[in-house]
This record gives structure tokens, sequence and C-alpha cells, in this order.
């Protein structure tokens, strides 16, 4: 058995970028532990969704447990440092936000569990994080450094494929007819960076349930929520990696689990 290790920075964005391997690697026999960096709680939320005296915070825990239930995980960690919000935000501006920590503290925090659990393999983000968000920034540089202490093997850097998205857009021109179509060439890496493709189609059924499990984050999964599968293991049947220390023609189809 081997273990996979994913970090995180908020509730829900296991989803996306790593939900189809953490149920690849569970489902074959492999431990599945996930850390989270922050409490989402600057997340928007819809009105009326919250229980009376509930917290978004305390909110996004719950969907974040239900969610990785539903992709395997064995544990679940949050780090409760306070989310930073979007960039460029006041909240940015937050010395106890995690975009603010020293990177070094953050990093032995995440240590103590990689080393704990004795981990095979961690997944970050790269080093823009995915878009630019500063806990996505901050998850790579704090991941980077856990991964050096603990001394884990294998580092995989969770990335969105550029080209693959300008491709999608392409084919798709109804996803951008009504709204301002996204900055593509700012998203993710281009295909000549990403080292690792893993066909995760067949766990697409347990990604639209971790999905489900968001509410609080329609605005972001609602478009998919209802989407034939056909579209959506064309849009999140595969997810990308760039390793660290790859050669530059590397090309894989799986994780070392």
């Amino acid at each position: 058995m081997s273990v996979l290790v994913c970090f995180h920075a908020h509730p829900d964005d296991e989803v996306f970028i790593t939900g189809g391997v953490m149920r690849q690697a569970s489902d074959a026999g492999h431990r599945v532990v996930v850390v989270t960096a922050t409490d989402g709680a600057l997340g928007e939320v819809p009105a009326g969704l919250l229980a009376p005296g509930e917290s978004l915070a305390q909110r996004r825990r719950r969907e974040l447990e239900e969610s990785t239930s539903a992709l395997g995980a064995h544990r679940v960690v949050m780090l409760h440092y306070p989310d930073s919000g979007m960039a460029g935000t006041p909240d940015n501006e937050n010395p106890d936000a995690f975009c603010n920590v020293d990177v070094d503290l953050a990093a032995k925090r995440l240590a103590e569990i990689l080393a704990e659990e004795s981990a095979d393999v961690v997944t970050i983000y790269d080093s823009n994080g995915g878009y630019g968000h500063p806990d996505h920034v901050q998850v790579h540089r704090v991941g980077v450094r856990a991964a050096e202490l603990a001394g884990v093997p294998h580092v995989y850097e969770a990335a969105i494929n550029r080209d693959h998205m300008k491709r999608l857009l392409a084919a798709n021109p109804a996803w951008t007819d009504d709204a301002q179509p996204p900055d593509v060439e700012t998203l993710g890496l281009p295909e000549s960076e990403i080292t690792t493709a893993v066909d995760v189609s067949a766990q697409i059924a347990a990604k639209r349930a971790a999905m489900r499990a968001h509410a609080t984050q329609v605005g972001d999964f609602g478009p998919f929520l209802e989407m034939p599968e056909e579209q959506l293991s064309a849009a999140f049947g595969l997810e990308w990696f760039r390793r660290r220390g790859a050669a530059p023609d590397s090309l894989e189809t799986a994780l070392p689990l």
C-alpha cells in the first residue's frame, strides 16, 4: 500500500484537480489523505443555505468531509489558516491569512503530517496556483518545502492543461456565449510542460458526487451538475500534473502508487 497526500488551499479544491486520482488510488487499495490549508470562510454562499448559527467555515468543513468521502479519502486534516480571498482584495493584507504566513513554519506543520503518514506522493499546485489565487500560490511554496523536510520522493504539481482548455472552448462555443470567456493564457500550464496525464473518466460519477457535496459552491459547480456524462468526461476525465524533477520529455499516465 502506498500513501497519497493531496494538499489543497480550500474546501472544494479537491474535486477539480485531484478528485479522480484520489478515488482511483483509494479503489486500488492505497491510503489517501487530504490536507486543506484554509477554512474557506471568504467564499460566497447562497442566501438561506446556512443553518441558524452556522458559520460558512463550519458548513464548508462538513461539505469537505462529505466530498472527500465520495472520493475515497481515509483522512482529512484542516490546518485552519484564514482564507486570503481572491488576488487584489483587502483580505490579502490580513497578516494571519494563509498567503502571508511564514513558509517554513507552515511547511513544518505539513511535513509532520507527511512524515506521520510516510507519504509516497504529495500533490500541490503549480507555481502560479492554477490561476494566480494567493492561497494556491502559497500551497505551492509550502508544499515544496514540506516535501523537502519530510523527504517525500514524488511531488506532483496539479495543473490546468491550458491547451486542453483552449480545445474545449473551441469545441463548445455555447460555454462562453453568455459570459466573458476566461483568459485562458493565464490559466495553468501549456501542454508542453505537463509530464503526467491520468485518465480518470471511470471516476466521473465520484467527481460529480463530490461536486454535489459542496452546496455552498453552487456558483462553481452548478453548471456541471447536470451536464451529460460525455461532456463531463471531456471536461474532467483527465487530470494533469507536472512532476517535479522530471525530464522535459517525460509522459506518464499514472502517479507512482
